[in-house]
């Protein structure tokens, strides 16, 4: 077999990855939704390319509206870049299944590196890029220019997505990486917002009217940025992947917590404990964790420094994303970490319910967090007090609810110390946490439409607090439930601990 037909073998084997998958004929319904959604997006750029485009035509004392467009470029790319952190799994990820078979390492890591690059989803911003490009440069300037255009940006989309890789596979090395790109974006915006004139604007102008216009120079040079980001991956990949797949162990834990206060609670303080230790001592649980909290940090810095996300859709987002996004980390995928030793929790009675209540409990917890992060946004008057009581109600006793109910359907495990090589949960999973960020926005927007500011916030509150107060009974619903269901979730947990 020479190498172009153990390229086409393996990428037809990483096409077939899902369908191969224990869980593949497993939640119809939620793979429809993620269709759905994917198309709902899809359908949201074009109408933003499409009224951007009619906008920007006579608006700017002559200058032509993609002028306009290219200098927020950056803009772009670093939403593209954080979006991918959702999205996108590293190519190291995919190498472990191979890592047995007479196949080399380094061409392995080729195929994946080059899949990465010319992968689908570099494309799919061009569903904003294409309507816009359409309006604002074919018709008046020609379709030669719209093709170097679109080329210049796909490249700009390439060289972005290899940059992801890096940061990303050095945040799986250790989490501290994390502050690299946010300095790095961090530093940018602050260059381009709190000037009176961004600097940044012409440069990016300039880059893009090259594109358009075929000029040599502009190409090269972000072909050059590639093929070293390229190469960049390729070395600490190809290190990465050996350390873990050579199962390179860390030193033990010499100084264990006992966290001997939450005996007095029984079989839950067990449980509690055992929520702790996940995220202090479990590489995937304690990464969720930080990232989380990065996030939080990061958005709400922004809104503190910057008028950029002072808009009323914004300081929702980053009010409900700050009160759910600890909690969505686990919950998201609730009971895939047990799925490990989920043979030991079912050798008790009703160890499962105190184990859903000890999540809740210590979730609930977890709230104490974000009012601390947001005081300063709420002290300044740019973060209603109102919006904080309603959505840190809202999400304790509606979301976080809402959330449990994946205990009764999730059945695939996850690894709970893998770096790499481990599958970080499934597309479906995260197409809900995307629903669990947004539509409770557009409740809490007709809330205040219908009853006024404070009073729809009042009500996220009540609701909220019916669901804190009737804990016991949903959560012994969500037990009874997944009990009449644990022989096939056993089963699910079973088949994809190994996978």
């Amino acid at each position: 077999m020479n190498k172009y037909q153990l390229y086409k073998l393996i990428c037809k084997n990483a096409d077939l990855k899902e369908k191969r998958h224990p869980m593949f004929d497993k939640n119809r319904f939620m793979k429809f939704l993620m269709i759905f959604m994917w198309l709902y997006y899809a359908a949201i750029l074009i109408f933003m390319g499409v009224v951007m485009a009619l906008g920007m035509k006579n608006s700017y004392n002559g200058v032509a509206g993609y002028h306009v467009f290219d200098g927020g470029l950056i803009y772009l790319l670093i939403c593209d870049f954080w979006f991918r952190f959702i999205l996108q799994e590293t190519p190291a990820q995919q190498a472990q299944p191979y890592a047995l078979l007479p196949v080399r390492r380094s061409f392995l890591m080729n195929v994946y590196l080059t899949r990465s690059g010319l992968a689908w989803g570099n494309l799919y911003w061009f569903f904003l890029l294409v309507p816009f490009g359409l309006i604002a440069i074919a018709i008046p300037v020609g379709w030669i220019a719209f093709f170097g255009w679109l080329l210049g940006w796909w490249l700009l989309l390439v060289m972005n997505g290899y940059a992801y890789l890096f940061c990303r596979a050095l945040c799986l090395k250790h989490l501290l990486w994390v502050l690299l790109p946010a300095a790095i974006h961090g530093g940018i915006l602050a260059l381009m917002l709190l000037p009176d004139k961004n600097p940044l604007d012409m440069p990016c102008t300039i880059l893009m009217n090259d594109f358009l216009h075929w000029k040599l120079l502009p190409f090269l040079f972000v072909g050059t940025i590639i093929a070293v980001l390229y190469w960049a991956n390729y070395k600490l990949q190809m290190g990465m992947v050996h350390d873990e797949v050579g199962k390179k162990e860390e030193k033990e834990i010499k100084h264990a917590t006992q966290f001997n206060f939450l005996n007095r609670y029984g079989r839950l303080g067990e449980y509690l404990k055992l929520e702790v230790k996940q995220r202090m001592r479990n590489k995937t649980v304690k990464m969720s964790f930080f990232v989380g909290l990065g996030f939080m940090i990061f958005l709400s810095a922004i809104s503190y420094f910057t008028p950029a996300y002072d808009g009323s859709f914004m300081r929702s987002f980053i009010c409900l994303y700050n009160y759910i996004v600890l909690g969505m980390m686990t919950l998201i995928t609730i009971m895939c970490y047990e799925g490990n030793y989920i043979d030991g929790l079912m050798s008790r009675r009703e160890s499962i319910l105190q184990l859903l209540t000890a999540k809740y409990y210590f979730n609930v917890l977890l709230l104490i967090i974000p009012p601390i992060i947001l005081l300063p946004l709420m002290i300044i008057g740019k973060m209603s007090v109102w919006m904080n009581i309603g959505y840190f109600f809202f999400t304790a006793g509606v979301l976080y609810p809402l959330l449990f109910q994946l205990a009764v359907y999730n059945d695939n495990t996850l690894p709970m110390n893998a770096k790499l090589t481990s599958r970080q949960g499934n597309t479906t999973q995260q197409i809900v946490s995307l629903v669990i960020l947004f539509l409770p926005i557009g409740f809490e927007k007709a809330a205040t439409a219908l009853l006024g500011d404070p009073w729809g916030y009042i009500l996220l509150a009540i609701m909220g607090i019916i669901g804190i107060v009737s804990h016991r009974y949903w959560l012994r619903n969500v037990y009874t439930r997944f009990m009449a269901r644990r022989y096939k979730n056993m089963e699910g947990f079973r088949a994809s601990r190994n996978s």
